[in-house]
């Protein structure tokens, strides 16, 4: 009887590295696809998923949804952006985290979300809006639409005491994201919620997630006056 090694994700990604750095795979050239990798090195796909992604963020190769995955021209080193829960965030301040669910409602994907994370018009998703504090002064407004077919147990999760996204980590991680930073001026609903007055400039993040390539969530996070973002590179 044999046994049959595991092929590890790090064994892929070094693998890979070794192949565009000895120019098999020179720089814009298209890698095979996840698919046709795993079936070279006997393992799942979500092994290879994550190599290519740890080869992402190490400036290696660009990947693109349903382009698929390109050695890069110019390798640079990326910004390191660590996406922390408001959690994290207000407790790293020494600060009193509080978490409120403001509304919680099973809907129709608009047309707007159905364009923008590509589900069905008739898609059933569950929308968020919840509220996160520091020290009872509001930090952060959170608003966030999930799909229902990709992640059903969300429809009977408990939020009152968990934020969705703290739920989603466990109960439904994702594999792929894209974040996008707005600058705004606060509305009056938002301006009554974050304590400010309407006109107010914020920053506003949007982060759509997939796993594989099923939409999870749509959402916005909006942060009070001042926040300020950090990176490491």
């Amino acid at each position: 009887m044999t046994i049959q090694k595991r092929i590890s994700f790090q064994f892929v990604r070094d693998e890979v590295k070794r192949r565009i750095e000895s120019r098999v795979w020179p720089q814009g050239s298209l890698l095979p696809t996840e698919t046709q990798l795993a079936e070279e090195f006997n393992c799942a796909r979500a092994t290879v998923n994550r190599a290519l992604r740890e080869l992402a963020d190490q400036g290696f190769v660009e990947r693109k949804r349903k382009s698929g995955t390109r050695v890069k021209k110019e390798p640079s080193k990326h910004a390191k952006l660590e996406l922390s829960l408001a959690r994290q965030v207000v407790e790293s301040q020494n600060a009193n985290y509080r978490y409120a669910l403001v509304e919680r409602n099973v809907v129709t994907s608009p047309g707007w979300l159905s364009s923008q994370i590509s589900v069905a018009p008739d898609a059933r998703v569950l929308h968020v809006i919840c509220m996160h504090y520091a020290d009872n002064r509001p930090f952060q407004m959170e608003e966030r639409w999930i799909n229902i077919e990709a992640v059903p147990d969300v429809e009977d999760a408990d939020l009152f005491e968990q934020g969705p996204h703290e739920w989603l980590l466990t109960a439904a991680p994702f594999t792929d994201a894209e974040v996008a930073f707005c600058a705004i001026s606060a509305d009056a609903r938002l301006a009554e919620f974050m304590g400010t007055t309407a006109g107010t400039s914020m920053i506003q993040m949007e982060r759509t997630t997939w796993k594989e390539d099923r939409p999870l969530t749509f959402a916005r996070m909006t942060h009070h006056p001042g926040y300020c973002i950090r990176t490491k590179y």
